[in-house]
């Protein structure tokens, strides 16, 4: 299974591209720092790295040009996440010796795509990744097929619905507010009201019938899933 290492001090970021990575059956690993990814980075040895350029302690470009100058670690494929577009930056990253470079905020599907292009440019191979499925009292959640069911009966969902539904299954008695849900389910990329999450989980609980009762609100908090 290849596995990811993300240096990201923005936890939520970090955290949603967790989510979405390990949706797809990678292994991943964070880091919030520069020196604690830098550490992580030589011992783990992990199959790629996400490294975002603003960092506490070390920049994520002398992360990135130390780990370059490591034989050990210089054949470490690095993708660069950074909320800066100039090109300078973008032109500095790729001379130390990063295979590519991601402007935040960024489509979460673009990102995994240029994960898996990465990586079989290396050799690493990603078909073989297996989805994780859940099975919780009557409910069952099949991440290869997007398929969900109660009991015997198939639930029609959303590609939204069923995100949301597989995010906080897989996070069970979590309590996630709307914001870290938006954040995580719809992508960092997406600007849109919290009261998006209500109508989404009103109509997945709904969809769901006596499976619905699982997903709890938490007045002024969020939801969580509990069974």
């Amino acid at each position: 299974m290849p596995d990811v290492l993300i240096i990201d001090d923005e936890r939520d970021i970090a955290e949603s591209i967790e989510y979405n990575l390990e949706k797809e059956g990678f292994s991943v690993s964070k880091a919030f720092d520069g020196n604690t990814g830098l550490k992580m980075a030589k011992d783990k040895k992990p199959s790629i790295l996400l490294l975002d350029l603003m960092l506490p302690g070390i920049s994520g470009l002398d992360v990135c040009r130390i780990l370059k100058n490591d034989p050990k670690t210089a054949s470490l494929p690095i993708i660069m996440l950074t909320a800066k577009s100039s090109e300078v930056d973008k032109i500095v990253g790729l001379e130390l010796g990063a295979d590519d470079y991601i402007t935040k905020p960024f489509s979460m599907r673009e990102l995994i795509a240029r994960i898996k292009t990465i990586l079989k440019r290396y050799g690493v191979k990603t078909d073989k990744i297996q989805p994780v499925n859940i099975k919780i009292q009557e409910l069952e959640i099949d991440t290869e097929r997007h398929e969900v069911k109660v009991g015997n009966r198939i639930v029609e969902l959303t590609a939204k619905e069923f995100a949301l539904l597989l995010y906080l299954a897989e996070n069970k008695d979590k309590v996630y507010s709307r914001e870290k849900l938006l954040d995580t389910v719809w992508g960092v990329e997406v600007a849109i009201e919290t009261r998006t999450v209500d109508v989404h989980v009103r109509r997945l609980r709904e969809k769901l019938g006596k499976a619905g009762k699982y997903i709890q609100t938490l007045r002024g908090v969020g939801y969580k899933f509990h069974a």
